[in-house]
C-alpha cells in the first residue's frame, strides 16, 4: 500500500492571485481547513484555515481584497503518492502536520493526505 491508495484525490486548489474571502468561501463550501495554491508552475503554497486567522483575521487585513500569495505559506511540506504510509505518517507526527500535499515523481500535485486519511485506512 502507498500514499496513492489512501489519499484524497478531488483536490480544490486556488491561486495565489485569488482573494482570501473567495478562499475561505471555497473552505466553507467543501468543509475544507487547507488549500493548496497553485499558478502555471505548479505548486506554490499551501493555506490553512490557521493561515487565515493568524495572517489575516487578527491582524485586521480585509480578506475582500487580501491575496492568497501574500498569507499563503510558501515552505511547501508534501510527500510522494508511492511513499508508504507508515513513513508519511511518522514524518507528519514529527512536524506536527495534519495534511500535507502529495505529488507525484513529476511534482504534480495528484491529492492531499490527512490524518483523517490515515484514520479511514487503519491498515495503512
Amino acid at each position: 500500500m502507498s500514499i496513492g491508495d489512501i489519499m484524497t484525490r478531488n483536490v480544490h486548489l486556488v491561486r495565489p492571485e485569488e482573494t482570501l474571502q473567495y478562499a475561505a468561501s471555497l473552505m466553507a463550501e467543501w468543509d475544507i481547513a487547507f488549500l493548496p495554491v497553485a499558478d502555471a508552475s505548479g505548486l506554490v503554497g499551501t493555506l490553512t484555515d490557521r493561515d487565515i486567522i493568524l495572517r489575516v483575521v487578527a491582524p485586521g487585513l480585509n480578506a475582500e481584497t487580501t491575496k492568497v500569495g501574500d498569507v499563503m505559506t510558501t515552505n511547501i511540506t508534501y510527500c510522494y503518492d508511492d511513499e508508504a504510509p507508515e513513513d508519511v505518517i511518522a514524518n507528519m507526527q514529527s512536524l506536527h502536520l495534519r495534511r500535507l500535499a502529495v505529488l507525484d515523481r513529476q511534482n504534480r500535485l495528484v491529492g492531499v493526505v490527512s490524518q483523517t486519511d490515515f484514520k479511514r485506512h487503519p491498515a495503512a
